[in-house]
């Protein structure tokens, strides 16, 4: 499939966007833990959280998560703490992330895990069984899904648990995100220090709970106003908190400097084109990594030279996004340039662009979000595969033609 997208002149709509995939996948398993017979509300209906609830439900022999990262991490642990045996597997890039980090701590800590063929990478044969817990390390410079894995069962295990973090810890809000939702569960987790979290073993408790939409998605919808030729265009979105929970919710702060306005009004969230502020545009995404290609993106075709650290595990995504940014980028006459493994930055030069520019989206759904707004720039954008948007936000391209966007296919 292919699409080749043009920009409406005028931008004045609300969007209803997706629940939460960070959230509602946590839920789930939480939620599951607790043998509860109340169903969370709002779950997302992305790909990643479809394969979170069958897997869930069924507890195959075989199960194959696809390209759901969170799926494998969070399932890893929780069949290893739940009986019965399991074979966990996915896509050809799945079988290509490293997953070794995790299963050496639940390892550590008596759990039944062999790799099938490649050691340190999915497929894994796991054998459920209640873990009797205690005392682990971790690097946490990794990916804040082993921590947030091996917290959620942490409350299972017959001694709780107790991570010690090694290293820079990266995207805290989201093992901050896990916390908040396990207490809400009737767990009890923290921070014993700032490298230390605790877990005890007091189990989950049924509740009720709604989950809230996603501040993820919205970046999309500040990319499209900030890029936007309509000097009145508006974007509302119901159902964000302007409290959030969601790391993500930052992406309020970062558009203000890119010229769009944030409101509360009447409990819908309100974009609006403003004047930009005139800062330097030197950003450490290391809490925020699902915002990098939004704000790389966004910074370029608006002629903001950028400076982005704390990258690194965006190599270890559904691509390495850092390569995926310089390629595409490129394609624009945008000359990214990659330093050490965490920090891409532009300096402003752009030189001439290829003739009829089609976006590659690597099987990677924010390539294909992210990339889709520079057709307000660029008439008659071509972005190659757009299904893969599915995998968090499956109306995008829907929203989009809502908005006033014209899609075809070419």
């Amino acid at each position: 499939m292919h699409y080749t997208i043009d920009a409406p002149l005028a931008l004045n709509q609300t969007i209803l966007l997706p629940s939460s995939k960070s959230i509602s996948n946590r839920v789930l398993v939480m939620n599951k833990l607790s043998q509860s017979t109340i169903k969370p509300e709002n779950i997302s209906d992305c790909d990643d959280t479809f394969v979170m609830q069958r897997a869930l439900r069924d507890h195959a022999e075989l199960t194959d998560i696809m390209g759901a990262g969170t799926a494998m991490r969070f399932l890893t642990a929780y069949y290893a703490v739940t009986e019965g045996r399991t074979i966990l597997t996915g896509t050809d890039r799945m079988l290509h992330r490293p997953i070794d980090v995790l299963v050496d701590a639940l390892r550590s800590l008596g759990a039944n895990i062999k790799y099938m063929n490649e050691d340190g990478f999915p497929p894994l044969q796991i054998e459920g069984q209640i873990l009797e817990g205690g005392e682990v390390s971790l690097q946490g410079d990794v990916s804040s899904q082993f921590t947030s894995a091996l917290l959620m069962v942490g409350p299972v295990m017959k001694k709780g648990l107790t991570i010690h973090l090694t290293g820079k810890i990266v995207s805290r809000p989201y093992i901050d995100l896990t916390l908040h939702l396990m207490n809400i569960y009737g767990a009890n987790v923290y921070w014993e220090d700032s490298k230390t979290l605790r877990v005890l073993p007091t189990g989950y408790k049924p509740c009720t709970f709604r989950v809230e939409n996603d501040w993820s998605a919205a970046s999309y919808w500040y990319e499209i106003v900030a890029l936007s030729r309509d000097k009145d265009a508006c974007i509302i979105l119901p159902g964000l908190l302007e409290n959030s929970i969601q790391g993500d919710a930052q992406v309020r702060k970062f558009f203000e400097s890119l010229g769009v306005s944030t409101t509360l009004s009447q409990g819908n969230v309100v974009l609006r084109k403003t004047d930009p502020k005139e800062s330097k545009l030197d950003w450490n995404l290391e809490n925020v990594p699902d915002l990098a290609q939004t704000l790389v993106v966004s910074c370029a075709m608006l002629n903001r030279p950028f400076k982005f650290s704390g990258l690194e595990n965006l190599k270890i995504k559904e691509t390495d996004r850092l390569k995926a940014l310089k390629t595409e980028m490129a394609k624009f006459g945008f000359m990214i340039k990659i330093s050490g493994r965490d920090t891409l930055s532009w300096d402003g030069k752009r030189g001439k662009p290829v003739d009829k520019i089609a976006i590659d989206t690597y099987d990677d759904h924010r390539m294909a979000m992210a990339f889709a707004p520079c057709c307000m720039s660029l008439p008659h954008l071509k972005i190659n595969n757009p299904e893969v948007v599915s995998k968090s936000y499956p109306k995008f391209w829907t929203d989009l033609r809502t908005a006033g966007f014209y899609l075809s296919d070419y």
